[in-house]
This record gives C-alpha cells, sequence and structure tokens, in this order.
C-alpha cells in the first residue's frame, strides 16, 4: 500500500442490527437487518470510496463477524492489515433505530467486545507511523485506572 497521503482510522467497527421498518422503537421492531457499522471504520470507508488512502486499525473478535467486517474493509479498499483477531471476545453487538420522534436508540451487546480488548503490543506502529492523518472514535479510549499511588 503506498502511504502517501493515508488516513488512519482507528477505533471500533462492530455489528449493526437494524430494524426491518423505520420509525419504531427496538422492542417494536419485528425484526433486524445486520449491518456493517462502527464511526471510525464507517470514516475509513468513506475515505477509500471517496478516492483517497484508508487503513482501520482496531480489533475484532476471531468469529464470522469478525471476519466479514475485515473482509468488508478490503472490498471496499481499506487497508486492514491493523486488526488483530481476539480468540477471547466477540465481535461488538449494536442494535439501533430512529424512532419515530427523531431520535436513535442504541443497545449494545459488549462483554466486553473485542474492540475493547486492543493492547499497545498488538497496534501496527509501522501503519499508524506512515499516515498523514490520524482519525479516532473515542469510545476506543477506554483507560483503566492506575493502581499505583
Amino acid at each position: 500500500m503506498d502511504s502517501n497521503g493515508l488516513i488512519m482510522s482507528f477505533g471500533e467497527m462492530l455489528i449493526d442490527f437494524v430494524p426491518t421498518v423505520s420509525g419504531v422503537s427496538l422492542a417494536e421492531a419485528p425484526g433486524f437487518l445486520k449491518a456493517p457499522g462502527g464511526a471510525p471504520a464507517n470514516v475509513a470507508i468513506a475515505v477509500a470510496r471517496l478516492g483517497g488512502k484508508a487503513a482501520f486499525i482496531g480489533k475484532l473478535g476471531e468469529d464470522e463477524f469478525g471476519h466479514m467486517l475485515a473482509g468488508i474493509l478490503k472490498e471496499n479498499g481499506v487497508s486492514a492489515d491493523g486488526i488483530p483477531f481476539d480468540k477471547g471476545a466477540r465481535t461488538a453487538l449494536a442494535f439501533v433505530t430512529l424512532r419515530a420522534d427523531g431520535e436513535r436508540e442504541f443497545m449494545f451487546y459488549r462483554n466486553p467486545s473485542a474492540d475493547m480488548l486492543l493492547t499497545p503490543d498488538e497496534l501496527n506502529l509501522e501503519l499508524i507511523r506512515s499516515a498523514k492523518v490520524f482519525h479516532y472514535g473515542s469510545i476506543s479510549l477506554i483507560v483503566e485506572p492506575c493502581s499505583h499511588h
């Protein structure tokens, strides 16, 4: 991948489940369709679709949804070289609806999910250093409390 002008997007990628009908609450939805989601991943795909060079860094579960999402990045021209897969945690799920009053409603399934478990030693630093722009989603920046006094 030519890193000239590379835009790096860091954060979550997950499966959104959206109702088969619009304007209902999650409880009222008769069914759901799965769709790729996660704002940082959406940014990376948008950059690539607009002709830019994009890469995504974030952790996915070593499960069918995780591999499906990595495949969607690649199909859209986004480098997935920064994605480790977690064997012990699942890819995050989110149920999302746009209610009749225009407000969005979310219900996340994380226990925790793979995207929350990315560690510094799993980061592809060479890929990060090659980026001209580094975009991140703040949900990825979960800081553990310090146990030192």
